[in-house]
């Protein structure tokens, strides 16, 4: 599309929604390099994207509107809401992409801001944006972002490896090394045993197991978690027998990225956090409830090792969970061993110390993703 200036992203999801859609964020700023890039996101975005190089130049925040970041009954604040649609549309926005799910709500919404091109997925049923492709669920979120930035003319082909999704800065490392000093030699673990959906949380008693055994094969281990998972996160510390540095909220989530980079490996349920340290090339061990792997797969799954539950009726009540919901919040990943989960942290442990390839054919190899002796 030719003079594009502005463009504006419908996205007002949480952490782990705003890393699926990094993909297409980068591939629109590299089909349109000197076009100003507008999140329209939440508050988090705002804080946690200042001043950060990335392909985001700007974040509005969308005020609560049903089924657009805020529950689909959500009782909204009409003239907030209208505020912001008239400064959306005096923005003059030359493409306008909904990537907030089916279209249902977010279509309509999106077509308000008056873009001279709308760009999204569509439901059956939902209203239809002037190029859509269709909705489908289970899916794999970050291909599917990719391929609405590929109908605003964006190149969806994969950069060369290796590519930083998300930029650190030095208050991130500032942080981290202040809440948690840096010692020499140190190989950090750090713990995730948090998730929003309870069905997706690995028991707290497995996961201080496991914190024991890595911290006996000489690990620093230390426990993350949202203020929301307090409890949660000394619960797991208190569950061990190794020390372990407890962090639940006293991290932002910049200082969490500056820890994640020192991290030496990462487990961690399906959650915000888990995907940040993928973004970062961390090691990670993430345990996924069936088609959640499926919709998180990062597009270049080699620093993921992933644990799989297959169950899918509770516990409880026996109802099968994969097209509704059932009211049981109990785990549904608790099958999941702490035998496999240590197995795959131990391999890749391992991975992240082989050395990088060296030599005449060294540029070929990584390219290539291969480790030395492939």
């Amino acid at each position: 599309m030719d003079g594009v200036c502005k463009i504006v992203v419908l996205r007002p999801g949480a952490v782990g929604d705003f890393v699926f859609a990094l993909p297409a964020l980068h591939a629109l700023e590299q089909a349109y390099p000197e076009a100003e890039l507008v999140l329209a996101g939440k508050a988090w975005h705002r804080t946690f994207l200042h001043g950060r190089p990335g392909p985001v130049d700007r974040v509005v925040e969308v005020p609560p509107v049903p089924g657009v970041g805020a529950p689909s009954d959500t009782v909204p604040d009409a003239q907030a809401v209208e505020r912001f649609v008239a400064a959306m549309r005096a923005e003059r926005f030359d493409l306008a992409l909904q990537m907030h799910g089916g279209g249902r709500y977010s279509n309509p919404f999106l077509r308000r801001f008056g873009a001279r091109l709308t760009v999204g997925a569509c439901a059956p049923g939902a209203p239809l944006l002037d190029r859509w492709v269709a909705y489908r669920e289970p899916g794999q979120r970050r291909l599917a972002l990719l391929e609405i930035a590929g109908l605003a003319g964006a190149d969806v082909r994969l950069p060369p490896a290796p590519h930083a999704e998300l930029a650190l800065t030095a208050a991130d490392r500032q942080e981290a090394a202040a809440t948690v000093p840096v010692l020499p030699g140190e190989r950090l673990v750090l713990l995730q045993p948090g998730s929003t959906d309870p069905r997706r949380r690995w028991p707290a008693r497995a996961f201080a197991a496991l914190g024991d055994r890595l911290a006996q094969a000489g690990a620093r281990v230390a426990i993350n978690g949202s203020p929301d998972e307090v409890s949660l996160v000394h619960e797991v510390a208190a569950g061990m027998r190794a020390p372990a540095i407890v962090l639940a909220g006293r991290l932002s989530l910049g200082g969490l990225c500056g820890l994640l980079e020192r991290a030496t490996l990462l487990v961690s349920n399906d959650t915000g956090p888990l995907h940040l340290g993928l973004a970062l090339g961390v090691p990670s061990v993430g345990i996924f409830w069936l088609t959640n792997l499926i919709e998180g797969m990062p597009l270049r799954p080699s620093t993921l090792h992933a644990a799989l539950a297959v169950r899918t009726r509770c516990p409880v009540c026996d109802r099968d969970n994969l097209h509704a919901r059932c009211p049981h919040d109990v785990s549904f990943v608790a099958d999941v061993s702490v035998d496999d989960v240590e197995t795959l942290a131990r391999a890749a442990i391992d991975e992240s110390a082989q050395p990088l390839p060296v030599g005449p054919h060294a540029d070929a190899a990584l390219a290539a993703g291969c480790r030395p002796g492939q």
